[in-house]
């Protein structure tokens, strides 16, 4: 999966579809972090999409602690309206996802709490708003939230700071501030991993005639050193020559025993025809001896974890591909055969992407079905969500049988689509309880 701004991208209507989800998750586990919070002087609340502000909050949470005081980290999907009248000092940190849009797992917060009037006349509290200032609406959700905590009545301790796509010199002020409130002014700087040097040694153009962007198949090596190790469904963050201090992030299509790196790269244009600063100097500025400063990032909610030991349904389109073949491809290492890919693109004879292997997977019983989509190969667009409801009789058997759902590429279109079309097959109360158990999972940009 490739993003030039950094996975921020999305539509009003698909994270209000997520709202039932979030309830369910918040009611399967209110009993579990409830014990979280008890007794804690500091709360420490993040709404998280990809890591990024659960990591920060962690971080705060022991910062605080190095001051003696009791504090945890906690996900907004366990704060309710009795937590917030019990609380009095909370720090969040939020992410927005989409067009301002509040993340998965404060979907039920904003919905229902943020809808309602509360006296928080007791509660003292400062944001940390996560965001990327290529969209209209920078870090709209937790701008909302901190205008929405003041208007019931809670007082800052400081000022809201808005992070601009990870950007240091604003989380350094954050941490100077959560130190002071810790009472040390002497904690080391919260540096994120160093970027390594790597170098391109293949790109591949996979997508020759597509009617589509250009979308590169990436390979990257690093620069005296061993290769690093991550697992499906981890990010690479690259920071390119000509916008160093924003990176771009990259759904890792390959794992560690295959000896190199891989991405798949859509090539992105600007408004004025301009190729993206990442997308432009990976599949097409870079030559072989340039170094590309690449680092990696643990995408924990997308990878395998327990889910490893069961049957796999993968759902996805274009460049979503990535992330689903770094998870297919470690099933498969480790001898699991009950896997399914459904994918789909514009037109089978210029992006079916990754045929070669895809079509020996299926051939050699290491995907058990392959169902594939190309929309504009006949004159009714058919897109992945349409194949699903027609293999609706098997999904509801590989569902009854344990298995879990991967979905992973563009989140307007498909990621509404596919949806809609698991609540039609399985039913709205099914899935939520599916996504609370951890086997309904998204990475969708």
């Amino acid at each position: 999966m490739t993003t030039e701004p950094l996975r921020l991208a999305g539509a009003l209507a698909l994270s209000l579809g997520w709202l039932g989800l979030s309830f369910t998750m918040w009611r399967t586990h209110r009993n579990n972090t409830a014990l979280d919070v008890k007794g804690a002087d500091w709360l420490v609340v993040h709404a998280s999409q990809t890591g990024s502000a659960e990591g920060l909050a962690k971080r705060s949470a022991e910062l605080l602690a190095t001051g003696g005081l009791a504090a945890r980290a906690v996900c907004i999907s366990a704060l309710d309206r009795d937590r917030l009248a019990s609380a009095t000092r909370v720090l969040f940190i939020a992410s927005t996802y989409g067009e301002g849009d509040a993340p998965d797992t404060a979907a039920q917060f904003a919905g229902r709490l943020m809808a309602a009037g509360l006296d928080l006349s007791h509660l003292h509290y400062a944001v940390l708003a996560l965001g990327d200032r290529n969209y209209a609406n920078y870090c709209g959700f937790g701008r909302a939230l901190d205008a929405w905590l003041a208007q019931q009545g809670a007082t800052r301790l400081f000022d809201r700071i808005d992070v601009d796509r990870g950007d240091a010199k604003a989380l350094a002020e954050w941490q100077h501030h959560v130190g002071r409130l810790a009472g040390t002014d002497d904690a080391p700087d919260w540096d994120a991993p160093a970027y390594g040097n790597w170098r391109i040694v293949a790109r591949t153009l996979e997508n020759p005639g597509s009617a589509g962007a250009p979308l590169y198949r990436v390979a990257l090596e690093p620069v005296g050193g061993a290769l690093p190790e991550w697992e499906a469904g981890d990010l690479a963050q690259v920071s390119p020559p000509a916008d160093p201090g924003h990176p771009r992030e990259y759904s890792i299509a390959s794992l560690p025993m295959e000896g190199r790196l891989e991405l798949l790269v859509r090539l992105q244009r600007r408004e004025d025809g301009s190729a993206g600063a990442a997308s432009g100097w990976l599949c097409a500025q870079a030559a072989a001896a340039d170094l590309v400063r690449l680092r990696l990032r643990a995408h924990e909610r997308f990878r395998l974890g327990a889910n490893a030991q069961r049957p796999l349904v993968a759902i996805g389109n274009g460049s979503g591909l990535a992330g689903l073949r770094g998870l297919l491809k470690a099933r498969i290492a480790a001898g699991r055969m009950d896997n399914w890919l459904l994918f789909g693109e514009r037109n089978q004879i210029h992006d079916f992407l990754l045929r070669d292997e895809l079509q020996a997977w299926r051939d050699g019983g290491r995907l058990a079905h392959l169902d594939l989509a190309f929309s504009r190969d006949q004159a009714e667009r058919r897109y992945v969500q349409d194949v699903l409801r027609d293999r609706a009789d098997r999904l509801r058997d590989w569902v009854e049988r344990g298995a879990a759902i991967y979905v992973c590429g563009s989140l307007q279109g498909m990621a509404g689509g596919v949806h809609e079309a698991l609540q039609a097959i399985l039913g709205a109360p099914r899935l939520e309880q599916l996504a609370a158990e951890g086997r309904y999972r998204r990475d969708v940009y």
